[in-house]
């Protein structure tokens, strides 16, 4: 019995060295990984990478992960042309694989989602309002128009929607014209646009937006994305 007590202690401790082992091994990947992935063109402040399973030196053996979860901090990427920052973007991805080197190269599956501010999305509109959340999933936009000779600011509730899977699209949803000429389709040019998100990684695409208290939320999903960097 003695004997077979020090075997059991002697396992117990053997298995939690190798645990440890495999975790050390872990973090040290994830940040290697933290530096070299990229979502598409986008340039990120900060990357943090969670290799999600246990054992992962097995993983690494198999030059596959069940699954990764990354999360990028201050994305700077393109939206019509122009600049928008994305606050936070979280993807989980699935059935990794690893080229040669052991680094990250591909994923079979992926899907996430992007928080943008609306301060950031005034600013990536290009039109001179101000943006925030109107509550019951709609945006409040305010702008201000010149007929007359004067100012007249509205403030309109607008609904956000996506076009063509990379696309989001901001219509008031209707517009008090108060029986002045054309003050519609002014206010209209003011509030209303569309911004083509540009930059994601081939095979990603947009598939749903809902606008809360914290931001606007973009769902993203795709199908044999690419990860490496450059």
């Amino acid at each position: 019995m003695r004997a077979l007590r020090m075997v059991l202690i002697l396992a117990v401790v053997l298995g939690g060295l190798l645990v440890g082992a495999d975790r050390i091994a872990a973090s040290y990947a994830e940040s290697e990984a933290a530096d070299a992935v990229r979502l598409g063109a986008a340039k990120a402040e900060s990357t943090d990478v969670d290799i999600k399973g246990f054992p992962f030196l097995t993983q690494v053996a198999g030059r596959r992960f069940d699954e990764v979860e990354v999360r990028l901090t201050g994305v700077r990427a393109t939206a019509g042309g122009r600049p928008v920052r994305i606050g936070e973007l979280t993807v989980g991805l699935h059935d990794v694989t690893l080229d040669g080197d052991y680094a990250i190269e591909r994923a079979g599956s992926a899907d996430g989602t992007a928080l943008i501010s609306y301060e950031d999305l005034a600013a990536a509109s290009g039109r001179d309002a101000r943006v925030g959340y109107g509550g019951n999933g709609k945006v409040k936009v305010t702008g201000g128009v010149r007929i007359l000779g004067r100012t007249i600011t509205r403030s309109v509730l607008s609904t956000v929607t996506l076009v063509g899977g990379d696309t989001l699209r901001v219509r008031a949803d209707e517009v008090p014209g108060e029986g002045i000429p054309l003050l519609e389709d002014r206010v209209r040019s003011v509030t209303d646009f569309d911004r083509r998100i540009e930059g994601l990684p081939k095979g990603m695409r947009l598939t749903g937006v809902e606008a809360r208290a914290d931001g606007l939320a973009v769902t993203v999903t795709g199908r044999n994305v690419a990860l490496k960097a450059g």
